[in-house]
């Protein structure tokens, strides 16, 4: 088996501390960082010796033999709060916030969201998750529910996605209290400030969170761990991912694969590369980053996507950013990929600049762009080059 690659920042926060040492065997399950300030616990896939320790990773060489039902369960506790932390869990969906941090703050009489959006095109794992595990996360709501005072559970997810949203009806069929609740089948739909907004009817400012609402966000994926920790005692060690694009068994779901092992191995898995090729894409097209066959999954991977190798243009682009989508070093990224010169730079007309960083104030309802358009033109741009979303 190749080599286990574990980053040491897999959330929020400064990356954590090893506790391990090289030439060290360490079982599926052990705790093998400890976090340096706002962090969450990282602990070992698989079964194996440490090989490698760098400033930003640990490297393992995993035993021939695995028993993938088999762990080091985490410490008994009496606090669901304690079995979160000790399991290290973060917001799976991307965001990678400690999520015992997260529900550390009461929200009586409040919402509990579960985000099922599924909100990045091609990604499927969690769909999956809700149409198979509907009980699992229904059951999770509950815990955590309990933890936050939440009053209600809503459960969000895309009318699109009938078979989901049967399972997910059915299991929670007899709690009052949880019902399921249907976002616009649009791209972001997934972003908690949408969610807020289609859900509660609650128009949030860039920079303020679902509790301002009363309410909490949670992605679907992360509430599956959440059950795992308190009903298993089981840290987060296994993710859930999409593979898709140029790929021979395109749009493939892997359930539960240990953290740490590298795209490359589930291109392999997928049947390999489909010719002609590009670059890999780690996580969804919209929000996702470049990555390479050696780039390993984290807590918060969503996927693999093989993208069609760019076309050479040679020309000159403007580049027009959008929060929900392509940022300005990937778009410039691109741009130099195609053999283009970015000669002109917009924002959406709905970016504002809160805290040192530019966010959408009404994300998912895009404003025309004939301006920025006219704009980049008058500055040279032959083509244009968006990151935006819906429109």
């Amino acid at each position: 088996m190749e080599k286990v690659t574990y980053l040491l920042k897999q959330h929020v926060g400064k990356p954590d501390l090893p506790i391990v040492e090289v030439g060290q065997h360490v079982l599926r399950g052990e705790l093998i960082a400890e976090p340096n300030g706002l962090g969450a616990n990282i602990h070992s896939s698989l079964t194996g010796i440490i090989t490698d320790i760098e400033d930003d990773r640990i490297i393992m060489d995993p035993d021939e033999e695995q028993d993938m039902e088999d762990f080091v369960k985490i410490p008994d506790s009496d606090d669901y709060l304690t079995d979160i932390a000790n399991a290290g869990v973060v917001g799976a969906g991307g965001a990678g916030f400690p999520t015992a941090v997260k529900l550390s703050s009461k929200i009586s009489g409040g919402y509990f969201i579960v985000n099922a959006a599924e909100c990045e095109p091609l990604l499927a794992h969690n769909t999956l998750q809700e149409e198979k595990y509907a009980g699992q996360v229904v059951r999770g709501m509950k815990y955590l529910m309990e933890i936050t005072d939440a009053k209600e559970g809503y459960i969000a997810v895309k009318k699109i996605h009938h078979a989901a949203v049967l399972a997910l009806g059915k299991a929670c069929k007899n709690e009052p209290n949880i019902n399921v609740k249907f976002l616009t089948n649009m791209y972001p739909a997934g972003d908690e400030r949408v969610v807020v907004r289609q859900l509660l009817d609650v128009i949030l400012k860039p920079g303020e969170l679902p509790s301002k609402a009363n309410a909490v966000v949670q992605n679907v994926e992360t509430v599956k761990r959440v059950a795992e920790a308190i009903e298993l005692r089981k840290p987060f060690i296994d993710k859930d991912i999409t593979l898709d694009g140029r790929i021979k068994e395109i749009s493939t779901v892997f359930e539960n694969i240990p953290i740490g092992l590298s795209a490359k191995h589930f291109i392999d898995a997928s049947g390999g590369y489909v010719n002609p090729h590009g670059d890999i894409t780690v996580g969804g097209p919209f929000t996702g980053h470049t990555g390479d066959e050696s780039t390993p999954v984290t807590k918060t991977t969503g996927g693999f996507i093989v993208a069609m190798p760019y076309p050479v243009v040679h020309k000159k682009f403007g580049i027009l950013e959008c929060e929900c989508g392509g940022q300005e070093p990937r778009l410039r990224e691109i741009v130099d990929k195609m053999g283009g010169e970015v000669v002109s730079f917009r924002r959406c007309k709905r970016m504002v600049l809160v805290n040192g960083r530019y966010r959408c104030n009404l994300p998912g309802i895009c404003p025309g762009q004939a301006d920025a358009v006219l704009g980049m033109k008058k500055e040279g741009a032959e083509t244009i080059l968006t990151g935006t979303c819906q429109d």
